[in-house]
């Protein structure tokens, strides 16, 4: 047994680092989600029609999807420590500006910020996670980790419901300072544990808005379009700047000394093929929750409060089980954890084309939803550690920001073709086209695993009084190349 195997997550400094990211990184994916169901109420009082009301969502998820990428690079140059502790900081300032919004654009302004803030926040948390912990105990920690991030996309929606129902809308924006503040004594104490950095290197600022640029302008065109239409100069011409930025962005990349991004790591093939399965994983979970949950309240006539627990059951499984099987990958590999999950997601949510009306959802819904949940907690910790596992520790920083990146912006685009596939008048049969196309995307995210993923070697035990073989190659970067 090599020293790295026998580490169990049990050390003061490793349950502080936990805790940490796990909360650092829930209310960050959180308030992506948080405003869904409060969207009406902040239409009523605010103002502003429907643009407002997109904008507050969508402001958000904008500047975190194209901000992450530069997050990474910033972690890995300046400390994870540090970074989050710069992130949880404007997070906590701009989640008061949210709630204390006078109007539409005070609120929309508020929460770009807020999501500038929320983009220094995930990458440097697990970055941590990946350096502080090694083997069996990583892969567990990252089931930890992951179980309860993922799990905020979900819930948010139900704590979005329940503030509108019984408090105010103000509420999902205040309630954020309550854990930044609580992990903060606990972040300054983890300053000291931040590797040494080579202050001789230089940040890759022009890649850095190449990257901007590059994320941010698709991202718009493709928001906008549903609202203004491809023809519209609005779209189209951010489209195309974005793409030549990307372009740019690649080129640059591929020939600076010091890449922000260094593309050899797609070279990598489990961070290759894992990232091809997050783009395809990522954009069903959010097509078929969005989806799933305009129905439950405009055709089923559930309230907000009550659609966001019909909701729940995935979560809680997600949240029993995700840690166990991070163990299990981390034990026997996660190829076929991150085949056979995306499959029992797909086939979840094709299990509510039973859907009828009336509704009943303990029949027609709540089967597939449990699926889903096993499904998912079957997936998640596996794939963030065949990705993540799979790059140098000391560049960790920026393979979470990919990684991230790619999952907010599969999200983005898949919701904004949300209404090439549901028609313009919510129906039944826009339900069962979306539930289809949710399933297709699944089943792209399984093929891409099994296809793609390789499982790390088994670790041999050394014979007595030799040096352990397996501890030569650096760590659990080295083993997972």
């Amino acid at each position: 047994m090599t020293d790295s195997v026998a580490l169990p997550p049990s050390t003061p400094l490793q349950k502080r680092v936990l805790v940490v990211a796990i909360v650092a990184s829930f209310i960050a994916i959180l308030d992506g989600f948080v405003v869904n169901l409060a969207l009406p109420a902040i239409g009523r009082e605010l103002g502003g029609g429907l643009a407002i009301q997109q904008w507050v969502v969508d402001a958000y998820l904008l500047t975190l999807g194209a901000l992450i990428l530069v997050a990474g690079s910033l972690s890995d140059h300046f400390g994870r420590a540090r970074i989050l502790k710069w992130g949880l900081a404007g997070f906590a300032v701009t989640s008061v500006m949210c709630g204390l919004a006078w109007t539409g654009e005070i609120l929309v302004v508020s929460r770009a910020l807020q999501g500038i803030a929320g983009a220094l926040l995930v990458p440097s948390s697990l970055a941590m996670i990946i350096t502080s912990f090694s083997g069996p105990a990583q892969s567990k920690a990252i089931g930890q980790w992951s179980g309860w991030t993922s799990a905020a996309a979900i819930v948010g929606p139900l704590i979005g419901g329940v503030a509108v129902d019984l408090l105010s809308w103000r509420v999902i924006f205040f309630i954020n300072v309550i854990p930044a503040v609580a992990i903060w004594p606990m972040l300054a104490g983890l300053r000291s544990s931040d590797a040494a950095r080579d202050r001789s290197k230089r940040i890759d600022y022009p890649g850095a808005v190449l990257a901007m640029v590059g994320l941010g302008g698709p991202v718009y065109a493709f928001i906008e379009q549903g609202r203004m239409g491809w023809s519209s100069a609005q779209v189209w011409v951010p489209l195309v700047v974005g793409v030549v930025a990307m372009v740019l962005f690649l080129w640059h990349e591929a020939r600076t000394a010091e890449p922000m991004l260094p593309l050899r790591l797609f070279t990598i093939r489990n961070f290759g093929w894992g990232n091809i399965a997050t783009l395809a994983i990522y954009a069903g979970i959010s097509l078929g929750f969005f989806v799933l949950g305009i129905y439950l309240q405009q055709v089923g006539g559930m309230g907000a409060t009550l659609a966001g627990m019909a909701l729940l059951p995935g979560t809680v499984i997600l949240m029993l089980s995700a840690s166990y099987f991070g163990g299990l990958a981390g034990k026997y590999g996660p190829r076929w954890f991150m085949t056979v999950g995306p499959l029992l997601c797909g086939a979840g949510f094709l299990m509510s084309l039973s859907v009828q009306e009336p509704l009943n959802y303990w029949t027609q819904v709540l089967p597939g939803q449990i699926v889903f949940g096993i499904g998912l907690a079957t997936l998640v910790a596996p794939l963030t550690a065949a990705i993540l596992g799979a790059v140098p520790p000391e560049e960790a920083g920026i393979g979470s920001a990919v990684n991230n990146a790619v999952a907010r912006i599969a999200g983005l685009i898949s919701i904004a073709f949300a209404g090439v596939i549901v028609g313009p008048v919510f129906t039944r049969q826009g339900l069962y086209n979306a539930l289809v196309v949710t399933a297709g995307l699944f089943l792209i995210g399984a093929v891409a695993s099994a296809v793609g993923i390789r499982n790390p070697p088994r670790e041999a035990a050394a014979p007595v009084g030799e040096p352990d073989a397996a501890s030569d190659d650096g760590g659990p970067a080295g083993q997972r190349s």
